[in-house]
């Protein structure tokens, strides 16, 4: 601690918030694109991107090592073998495969929710509006937050 620093009880220094905090970089993949989102299980979402598949393995090392990510999160389902042996050997990390079931419907909801529309596009409802834009970026945030919650739920499991 540097001189006329003082520390405040319940706060916590940097070094411990790295230890206590998990960032992981979650991927949904696909054919064309891929979403892309750095998660920290403390702070929420950090930041969220649509690539192309071919530029995925390479996206993933700059943001693993600008963020700081622990390992990466990847959905099961199109295109996810081949994606996770290209994050596997480009990144070094641990790649954990997440079940991908209904999270692009639930993307589609949560992307339309925080992005309301303009003019009378407002009234129209959530279920016959079309987003204007790829929304894979959402996908992968619901993926590491279901592997949040697996994490949680092994870690109440365990005496």
């Amino acid at each position: 601690m540097r001189p006329g620093k003082q520390r405040f009880p319940g706060r916590f220094s940097r070094e411990e918030v790295s230890r206590l905090d998990e960032i992981v970089l979650a991927v949904d993949p696909g054919r064309d694109k891929a979403g892309m989102a750095v998660v920290s299980r403390a702070r929420g979402t950090l930041l969220r991107c649509v690539v192309s598949a071919d530029d995925c393995a390479s996206r993933a090392g700059e943001l693993s090592a600008a963020h700081g990510v622990h390992r990466i999160v990847v959905g099961d389902r199109t295109g996810s073998r081949e994606t996770v042996r290209a994050l596997a050997l480009s990144s070094g990390l641990e790649v954990i495969t997440v079940d991908e079931h209904r999270s692009s419907m639930e993307a589609r909801q949560r992307y339309l929710r925080e992005h309301r529309g303009k003019g009378l596009c407002r009234f129209v409802p959530i279920g016959l509006r079309t987003p204007p834009e790829p929304f894979d970026d959402y996908v992968a945030e619901i993926l590491a937050a279901r592997y949040f919650e697996r994490q949680r739920k092994e870690k109440e499991s365990t005496p």
